[in-house]
């Protein structure tokens, strides 16, 4: 049998070494235009800013490698321009501008993903710049080196744009991130990314969103990273009649296989499926392109495999800082008319009493009708990576809230709570799914205030509640409440808020007890003053 790749990377070079384990006798060919066939897309910006400092630990294969250890034909510097489906061949053109045609039995094709250029004028200048390859980087870190840019704009707030942000600053220089929608991180919600935005901003890194940018001029900076995104490099399947899926990506099916029974497509060119919403999707991610190359592998060679979706798990590091998420958000389970409620957490890295323990925002997302686990996302710094992959891999079981509970997960003080913050996210969504508890959200606070009658209380410490409260909430604290409930008006209901939600659930189920409708503030003040905080900054 003889296959033909087009492209290499996460999905072409994946599929190459699957093939060659099942099939070692298959004549297997790959293409790739550039000199690169396998290189650690995800590092390049950690050796802009010097965390990497060997050029070659970005490259992972090579095609000396590829041919010695896998017997594989890697074929740089040539393109792959036009396939026949027809005659069932491709059209080769080599750097020197020559031509050849190759014949196939089956085809992959994984040509990924180009950066979107948007329509800004001066976006071609030479200090402007895209990260999407390693010529991309070195291009970049050349420029810092000769030019000694002194600030930088980098126009798209995603997980790319954050990085370089680091990156850059690191080596220096003022950076500015321009983010045309209302926060930046678009996969997580804005009462998790209030965190990240006010950390950034505390670390010197200026952050503008809702700035739609229409020329670089106006940046006003030295140089300018362009970071608004992908698109499938799909030409080559729109030219040959292969049906194609939303944003101009290729449609497969569960197989990785196109409307061509002998052509399959794989990683950032594909069309996917979210696990979670079973909606259609574009989620260009390594982890999904590898997955998927392998199914396809699988399937040319005869092995019955499928793959089941995406769910979008992503993680960033942005200095001591991590962000994650997984599932879906909230924007996400309104538009699949999902009906949703969430929990939020302020939780320990590990045991309190064990030195250096670090609180993360924690957010898990549930079916309010089945309890199901619909996504999450987290925010701090140490334990976070554990904290989303303990959670990924409980969306991907179909788990509910008495999964969570029920997980058995290793504790030691130096590593977590015996009660580990994702087991507390089932407690909480099992009080609520029980009636132990009713809760409203930071969005909430505002539009109640200035309803007459409304009765809130801060149940903090008296010194704490002076540093700042929820409009309107008078003091109790917890350890006076029991004996100031005739302060309490029991036809109304009580609105409690503490620091981060918990000691405001225990006087919740006092109160509740003693026959008051007592409704928790979810996430507490600090939430609510950490989306603030976010949102009063200059834009």
């Amino acid at each position: 049998m003889k296959i033909l790749i087009i492209g290499g990377v996460a999905g072409g070079a994946t599929a190459a070494a699957r093939l060659r384990r099942l099939d070692e006798h298959a004549q297997i060919i790959m293409f790739e235009r550039g000199d690169y066939i396998s290189f650690a897309n995800c590092g390049l910006p950690y050796y802009i800013g010097g965390e990497i400092t060997d050029k070659n630990e970005l490259t992972v294969q090579t095609p000396q490698s590829f041919k010695e250890r896998l017997n594989i034909d890697v074929r740089t510097r040539e393109e792959v321009t036009a396939i026949d489906r027809g005659a069932k061949t491709v059209s080769v053109q080599r750097a020197d501008g020559s031509t050849y045609t190759e014949s196939y039995d089956k085809l992959i094709v994984s040509p990924g993903a180009s950066p979107i250029i948007p329509p800004i004028e001066g976006a071609s200048a030479e200090n402007v710049f895209t990260l999407r390859n390693i010529p991309d980087t070195y291009r970049i870190a050349e420029y810092i080196e000769q030019r000694h840019p002194k600030t930088a704009a980098i126009i798209g707030g995603g997980f790319i744009g954050l990085e370089m942000a680091e990156n850059l600053s690191r080596r220096g220089i003022a950076v500015t991130v321009l983010e045309a929608a209302p926060q930046i991180a678009a996969v997580m919600d804005e009462d998790t990314v209030c965190d990240l935005e006010n950390y950034l901003r505390a670390h010197g890194i200026a952050i503008r969103t809702g700035a739609a940018v229409s020329s670089i001029a106006e940046t006003g900076c030295d140089m300018v990273i362009l970071s608004v995104g992908v698109k499938p490099e799909s030409r080559l399947a729109q030219e040959c009649g292969l049906t194609l899926g939303i944003r101009g990506t290729i449609l497969v099916d569960e197989h990785m296989r196109t409307s061509d029974p002998d052509i399959y497509a794989v990683g950032d060119v594909v069309q996917i499926r979210n696990f979670v919403s079973d909606s259609e999707g574009y989620v260009p991610l390594a982890g999904p392109a590898n997955k998927q190359a392998r199914i396809a592998a699988d399937n040319i060679c005869g092995k019955a495999s499928s793959y089941k979706g995406t769910q979008g798990t992503s993680i960033l590091k942005v200095f001591d800082m991590t962000a994650a998420a997984t599932g879906l958000n909230e924007r996400a389970a309104k538009a699949a008319g999902i009906p949703y409620d969430k929990v939020f957490l302020w939780s320990g890295s590990h045991a309190s009493y064990y030195p250096g323990a670090q609180s993360m925002n924690l957010k898990v997302l549930f079916n309010t009708g089945t309890g199901k686990i619909l996504g999450a996302q987290i925010v701090g710094f140490g334990g976070v990576d554990k904290r989303i992959d303990v959670l990924a891999a409980a969306i991907r079981a179909g788990m509910d809230y008495t999964g969570l509970c029920d997980l058995e997960l290793a504790y030691a003080p130096p590593f977590s709570s015996a009660k580990d913050p994702v087991n507390m996210a089932g407690y909480v969504i099992d009080n609520l799914m029980n009636g132990l508890v009713r809760q409203i959200h930071w969005h909430d606070v505002d539009a109640l205030t200035g309803t007459q009658g409304l009765q809130r209380i801060d149940v903090r410490p008296s010194a704490v509640y002076a540093q700042g409260t929820i409009p309107g909430a008078r003091n109790i604290p917890l350890t006076q409440l029991r004996s100031r409930l005739g302060e309490l008006d029991k036809t109304k209901t009580v609105y409690v808020s503490c620091q981060t939600g918990l000691t405001s659930y225990i006087a919740c189920r006092i109160l509740t007890q003693e026959g008051f409708d007592a409704v928790n503030l979810a996430g507490g003040y600090r939430l609510y003053h950490a989306v603030m905080q976010s949102r009063n900054t200059e834009r």
